[in-house]
C-alpha cells in the first residue's frame, strides 16, 4: 500500500463535496502536471490511502482521509471542449491526462494545519514534500512513518 497527500482548493472541491458524492466516491480529475499525472497513472493503486489537504485558503491543512477506489484511467475532461480542463492536443487513442477515483473514509474532528505540520519539519516529518519550499504539486507521496505520525496529530 502507498500513502499520498492530495491538495484541493475547498472553493473548487472540498471534503464536504466528497462527502456529498454518491457513495462518498468521485473521480479526481483536472490534474495537468506531468509529474502528478505519472503518479496517478503509474503509482496509485486501488486501496492506497490519501490525506485530503485544503490549500489556497485562509488556513491550509489536512482535513481527512480518503482511499483510492479505482486506479488511474484516462481523464475524460481532457476531451471535453466545454471543460476547464480541456486539452485540444490530447487524443483518445493516446490520452495525455489521467485521474483516479477516491472514496472518503473520514473527516478529522479538527484540521491538521500546515502550521502544525511545520512544527515537526525537523523531526518526525523531516522530508515531507509538502513542507519543501517551492513544492507546488497537487499530489505528493507520503512515507508510512510520516502517515502514522500525522495520524497521531488528528
Amino acid at each position: 500500500m502507498n500513502y499520498w497527500l492530495m491538495k484541493t482548493e475547498p472553493s473548487t472541491f472540498s471534503i464536504e463535496d466528497l462527502a456529498k458524492a454518491p457513495r462518498r466516491t468521485t473521480h479526481w480529475d483536472g490534474v495537468r502536471n506531468y509529474q502528478a499525472r505519472n503518479m496517478l497513472r503509474d503509482e496509485m493503486a486501488k486501496g492506497d490511502r490519501v490525506f485530503l489537504y485544503h490549500s489556497s485558503c485562509a488556513v491550509p491543512g489536512i482535513v481527512g482521509i480518503a482511499r483510492i477506489a479505482r486506479a488511474g484511467y484516462p481523464d475524460h475532461t481532457q476531451f471535453d471542449p466545454k471543460s476547464d480542463h480541456y486539452d485540444p492536443a490530447s487524443r483518445r487513442e493516446a490520452p495525455r491526462w489521467y485521474m483516479v477515483d477516491v472514496t472518503l473514509e473520514r473527516r478529522f474532528p479538527r484540521e491538521i494545519t500546515l502550521e502544525t505540520l511545520r512544527t515537526h519539519a525537523r523531526g518526525a516529518l523531516d522530508g515531507l514534500l509538502l513542507l519543501r519550499a517551492g513544492n507546488r504539486l497537487s499530489i505528493l507521496p507520503v512515507t508510512e512513518s510520516q502517515w502514522n505520525f500525522i495520524l497521531s496529530l488528528a
